[in-house]
């Protein structure tokens, strides 16, 4: 754990308040500094040498690791207060906004868990010979290469990689573990003289790679190809890009780690019961595909997620998690930011959240070359962008964010950011809530400097808990009534059913493949139950009624009624004509006998239509005593005796 915070002003460039920042970070402070990574690096290796140094740079992150190196002490950390603070035309009021990114870099996230990932090399090239011949010939020298070509040709006499001729009918896996379907395979027979000939064609011929490098152009073979590891693809007619690919195709040996970047718990999944979908959200947005379902709830491939974070975003029940680093984790980040900058004095925190390719290198451009950022403006840096959520926009509001702007990438998944973020205002009931697609850095910086106040005072909250809870935490402190439900966008995950009482028979249905309990019934009566606060808006009641006597109603209802069973149908219970126990429905056993008695043979005399107005136990004590009872047997034989095996032996 860093305790010294070693201070520079990158040349005068900067204002940094060593005061401010030691009394709001909990760090002692280095005198600021001018040149530490030129003329000052002598003082530079002195202060790593003390030990516990976190350094206020960036830019020069590998000059003091190999300094470190050199005096055998390591720096403990680096955080940026220059780009994302001090260079700015705001700078003289960043105090408050370094305190905040210093605090930050000070939270250790969890470890990340991590799959393993082996690739021998084994590499398949598609493609025309023209450009899949040479590109072999380039990686033989350090891959075990096999060429697929979809017609026959002289094979080449380099036997250093293999030519087959066939093709590709289907692939999946990734790197290190793609599995191949081919049809109409032809191998060439090396042996012999003159030139190889073909093997017969052989269709659904299987087999497996590490890596594919796709030359073909055209359709790839994978959604989100760009986020398949191991598959690499470019255009055959740009060699640089074929250069590069083959380049890249070359470092795919060895030994890899992949994060597991989703937790998923499966109990909590609300995809289907009884063979019937309910929540599809996580397979709807995956890019790669790797979600399937698997029975009544979903699993995730870890090897072929991305981590886009979408499916985290838009799960409704908080079975599937980030967890690069974990939810739980962003939501501390967001209560410190806003905690430490009120703290240091700062004025109406305004938070962007950004990724750390191009939102960090538009602030960094923004800040050499252009105004920066404003000093209230606190720049978030996340791994995956969709994986903010709904949940997490209002938590940054409600911890006393006054603004929260997301800045889009060119590889951001925008429609669940979309999604998330007009659900977020509608919950907040507000345009606070901002995603700025700009590739611009000048323009980034012109947007956030206009920006209008908008004046808010709110008891700032602390976010603990689950993702619903948090957002539920979160729309109380932003909504000043509770007088009526907010209304929600269509396939919000917040809301109530409406039950037609009219269509309902109360079969109940509904209340038993309810994944979460939100419907349930009353076991003392003929009595359908709702919980609104535990209600998903999966849509699995809907399928599952007969009747089709339920809609769901997207609201966010803030009043703590959502928390009590709330009866949405009931009827008076019909009494055994025998025992007068209760049970059934009255106006369905009704609406049965007049159907059926008199009518059905099974029920056309009077004694077997009184039957259906029996509960179970006297149905089953009635139909034994019938002339055609279907459970009555024959006499039973009489029990045999050891004296009956005596008597035997006498006759005998």
């Amino acid at each position: 754990m860093p305790k010294r915070l070693i201070l520079c002003d990158c040349s005068g460039s900067q204002t940094i308040d060593k005061k401010a920042l030691s009394d709001n970070c909990g760090l002692a402070c280095s005198r600021v500094y001018s040149d530490l990574c030129t003329t000052e690096i002598g003082e530079a290796a002195r202060e790593i040498g003390k030990g516990d140094a976190l350094i206020a740079c960036l830019q020069e992150q590998q000059l003091f690791e190999e300094t470190g190196e050199e005096i055998g002490t390591a720096p403990a950390g680096f955080v940026d207060i220059r780009d994302r603070a001090g260079w700015s035309d705001d700078g003289a009021k960043s105090a408050p906004k370094m305190a905040a990114l210093i605090s930050d870099s000070l939270l250790n996230a969890p470890a990340a868990k991590a799959l393993d990932i082996y690739s021998e090399g084994r590499c398949l090239i598609l493609g025309t010979a023209e450009i899949a011949l040479p590109a072999a010939q380039q990686l033989a020298e350090v891959l075990s290469v096999t060429v697929l070509l979809k017609a026959a040709l002289d094979p080449p006499l380099d036997r250093s990689f293999d030519v087959v001729v066939g093709q590709l009918r289907q692939a999946s896996g990734t790197l290190g573990n793609f599995s191949l379907s081919i049809d109409a395979l032809q191998q060439f027979a090396t042996g012999g003289r003159g030139a190889p000939a073909l093997s017969a064609p052989r269709d659904n011929a299987q087999s497996d790679c590490d890596i594919i490098l796709d030359l073909r152009g055209g359709t790839a073979l994978f959604p989100a190809p760009q986020k398949r590891d191991g598959y690499l693809r470019c255009d055959p007619g740009d060699p640089r890009a074929v250069a590069a690919a083959i380049f890249e195709a070359a470092q795919f040996v060895g030994s890899f780690e992949k994060p597991f970047y989703i937790r998923l718990e499966e109990h909590l999944c609300a995809h289907s019961r009884a063979e019937i979908t309910g929540c599809s959200k996580c397979l709807d947005i995956c890019p790669t595909s790797a979600i399937s379902p698997n029975g009544e709830h979903v699993s995730i491939d870890p090897a072929i997620c991305a981590g886009c974070g979408s499916c985290a975003a838009l799960c409704p029940s908080g079975a599937i998690t980030y967890d690069a680093p974990p939810t739980a984790f962003i939501f501390k980040r967001i209560e410190n930011l806003t905690k430490t900058y009120l703290k240091a004095g700062g004025k109406a925190p305004r938070l962007l959240v950004h990724d750390n390719d191009f939102g960090s290198e538009m602030i960094s451009l923004s800040a050499r070359f252009g105004s920066g950022l404003p000093s209230n403006v606190i720049p978030m840096e996340i791994n995956a962008l969709s994986s903010f959520g709904h949940a997490e926009m209002l938590a940054a509001l409600a911890c006393g964010f006054t603004q929260v702007d997301i800045l889009l990438s060119p590889k951001t998944e925008r429609e669940t950011l979309e999604n998330e973020s007009a659900l977020a205002m509608a919950i907040s009931g507000d345009g606070r809530i901002r995603l700025l697609d700009i590739g611009d850095p000048d323009a980034l910086s012109q947007m956030l400097f206009d920006h209008t106040e908008i004046p808010r005072k709110i008891e700032p909250i602390l976010p603990i808990g689950n993702r619903r809870q948090i957002a539920r935490l979160a729309a109380i402190s932003l909504n000043d009534t509770r007088d009526a439900p907010l209304p929600l966008p269509a396939n919000a995950p917040y809301g109530a059913v409406i039950v037609d009482t009219d269509a309902c028979t109360l079969c109940l249905s509904c209340a038993a493949l309810c994944p979460t309990g939100a419907l349930a019934d009353n076991p003392d009566k003929p009595q359908l139950r709702f919980t609104e606060d535990a209600c998903l808006q999966c849509g699995l009641c809907t399928r599952v009624c007969p009747e089709n006597a339920i809609t769901l109603k997207p609201q966010f209802d803030l009043s703590d009624q959502v928390f009590h069973q709330q009866v949405m149908h009931e009827e008076e219970p019909f009494a055994c004509i025998e025992c007068g126990a209760l049970f059934g429905v009255k106006s369905t056993v009704d609406k049965i006998t007049e159907k059926l008695a008199g009518k059905h043979p099974m029920f056309a005399t009077s004694d077997a239509a009184k039957m259906i107005q029996m509960c179970d136990h006297c149905r089953v004590a009635a139909q034994y005593k019938v002339s055609d009872n279907p459970f009555q047997g024959g006499e039973r034989p009489r029990v045999v005796t050891t004296e009956d095996y005596f008597g035997k032996r006498k006759d005998h």
